[in-house]
């Protein structure tokens, strides 16, 4: 188990974090458009599918070097990005009670990959 295994473990989880938030771009731009073949609306949702095919390539050499049951804890990473992004990029709200799940999740993957 290297280092460098673990960091591209993190990218792993932010280019899915990342793709979640450009799905969403997509989701709203094809509300505004009514129409996937609008260039906007295209380019965020292939901008999303080939960031999920790269990761998931990234992933498979991952899981090449890592446990499944060390690495995959990292993904729940994605709980905390994804929220975070969405507030940031899309404005979005989110309640107190999430940085006490954020917390939680946070300790659930410190125990889960140094056990």
């Amino acid at each position: 188990m290297s280092l460098l295994s673990y960091l591209i473990a993190i990218i792993c989880v932010v280019g899915i974090a990342s793709g979640q938030i450009l799905f969403k771009l997509t989701a709203n731009e094809f509300h505004k458009s009514g129409s996937f073949f609008d260039y906007k609306t295209f380019i965020l949702l292939f901008s999303a599918l080939a960031l999920y095919g790269v990761t998931t390539i990234a992933w498979i050499w991952v899981l090449q070097k890592i446990e499944l049951g060390r690495a995959y804890p990292l993904m729940a990473l994605a709980f905390v990005l994804v929220p975070l992004g969405s507030h940031f990029i899309l404005g979005e709200r989110f309640q107190v009670q999430y940085f006490v799940g954020v917390l939680i999740i946070i300790i659930g993957i410190l125990v889960a990959v140094k056990s």
